[in-house]
């Protein structure tokens, strides 16, 4: 008797068909319901969801790194304090948030199994460039939702094996996607964070300070945009922060951060306007 399960208890075509390599084509056919960009919000509605804000990336002479503010956004109320907005996307790249707090955290999780898939499937790992171009058809899918307010906007960065350097990808929520160079911010603090970073970055830098510029170009989004978190001393909430470099993907400990941060606290208590 055919069921949901295919005829007489066996598995639905789409599981045996020969197809494509990427997941998110798979569930496209299995379970397109799944996808975050399938919904919809009824006709004339508003949603007030919270908002990630701002990362950057900065680029140094072993690879990238990236670092994103802890706050989310719903309206004008902190909805949360201590948000993580960068992921690793697989060994050698990782993905940063602004946008949609919850879409996004899915859209991340659905490209991270996205990669994995190819790799299980292929035998092989993607190309920075081929891990870019995915990321960008996943926020293409999206396009309907962020046409009602509940756009995406992701920052993409990672080391290319075959060019033994770190790279950094925007996109915009059509899924345009472009390569940046040196550094570069998303979000609503981005504006102030890449001022910060062009007066400041030096071609060549050091891995150490490539961090103390990232920190940097937050604390001025903080500043000057109210959606972005400051580091919080007190409840010793401090930017997440993940280098990438030949040896893979590494998240910087709180510890690490937190002398950082301090420095750069100490630094403003003499001079606040960097």
């Amino acid at each position: 008797m055919a069921d949901a399960t295919g005829v007489h208890g066996r598995l639905p075509g789409h599981f045996t068909a020969p197809g494509t390599s990427s997941f998110t084509e798979f569930l496209r056919m299995a379970s397109p319901d799944l996808l975050p960009g399938s919904r919809s919000l009824p006709v004339g509605t508003t949603l007030d969801a919270p908002h990630g804000t701002t990362i950057v990336a900065v680029t140094h002479a072993d690879g990238v790194i990236m670092a994103g503010d802890r706050r989310a956004t719903m309206g004008n109320v902190i909805a949360q304090r201590d948000i993580e907005k960068v992921f690793p996307a697989d060994e050698y790249s990782v993905v940063g948030i602004a946008g949609t707090a919850g879409l996004a955290v899915e859209m991340v999780r659905l490209f991270q199994v996205e990669l994995e898939h190819y790799e299980k499937l292929e035998g092989s790992v993607l190309s920075l460039d081929g891990k870019a171009n995915r990321l960008s058809t996943m926020i293409r899918g999206n396009l309907g939702m962020a046409m009602q307010g509940l756009a995406v906007v992701p920052l993409f960065a990672g080391y290319d094996l075959a060019r033994s350097q770190g790279r950094i990808f925007s996109y915009d929520v059509t899924g345009g996607r472009y390569e940046e160079h040196s550094f570069h911010a998303v979000g609503s603090g981005s504006v102030f964070a890449r001022s910060a970073l062009k007066k400041r970055y030096r071609d060549g830098v050091r891995e150490g300070d490539a961090v103390q510029l990232a920190v940097d170009a937050l604390y001025d989004a903080a500043d000057d945009d109210s959606a972005t978190g400051g580091p919080d001393l007190t409840r010793k909430i401090y930017p997440v922060v993940m280098t990438v470099t030949d040896a893979g993907v590494r998240r910087l400990p709180d510890e690490e951060i937190g002398a950082v941060v301090q420095a750069v606290v100490d630094a403003r208590m003499t001079n606040p306007g960097g």
